[in-house]
C-alpha cells in the first residue's frame, strides 16, 4: 500500500470520524454554552453584582492611578488584570453548571432508552444437583 491509501485507511478508521465528530459537535455545543453565558447568565449576574464589569479591575504596579485599563495600558504603566481571572472563573462555574445539568438529562435519558427486563433467574446449583440426584434415583 503506498502513503496515501495508508493515509486514506487511518482517516476511515471509526476513532479518527467519531473524534472528528465530537470536535465539530463540540464546536458547536460551545457556541450555545457561550450564548447561554454572555446573552442570559451574565446579565443577571450584572445585575446582582450592579453591573461591574470585572474585566477592567486592574492594579498598576508603577502606584500610578488610571481612569480605566485602556488607559493604564496606553501610558505604558505594568498592570495586573485581576478582573480578568475573576470574570475567567465565574464563566468557568457558569459553563461547567451548564454542562453537568445538559450531561445529567442525556443520562438520565440514556438510563431510560437502556433499561432491559431482567433475565429470569435459573436454577441455583443446590437444585441442579438435588434434580441430578433424584433422577439417579428413579
Amino acid at each position: 500500500m503506498g502513503f496515501f491509501s495508508d493515509f486514506k485507511a487511518s482517516l476511515m478508521k471509526g476513532d479518527v470520524l467519531s473524534l472528528a465528530t465530537a470536535v465539530v459537535i463540540g464546536g458547536a455545543f460551545g457556541k450555545i454554552v457561550g450564548s447561554a453565558v454572555d446573552d442570559v447568565i451574565m446579565p443577571i449576574v450584572g445585575l446582582i453584582t450592579g453591573g461591574i464589569d470585572f474585566t477592567q479591575k486592574f492594579i498598576t504596579l508603577d502606584g500610578n492611578s488610571y481612569a480605566d485599563l485602556a488607559a493604564a495600558k496606553t501610558a505604558g504603566a505594568a498592570v495586573i488584570t485581576y478582573g480578568n481571572l475573576v470574570q475567567a472563573t465565574i464563566n468557568f462555574v457558569i459553563i461547567s453548571f451548564f454542562i453537568f445539568v445538559v450531561l445529567r438529562a442525556a443520562e438520565k435519558a440514556r438510563k431510560k432508552e437502556v433499561v432491559a427486563p431482567a433475565a429470569p433467574a435459573g436454577p441455583t446449583q443446590e437444585e441442579l444437583l438435588t434434580q441430578i440426584r433424584d433422577l439417579l434415583k428413579k
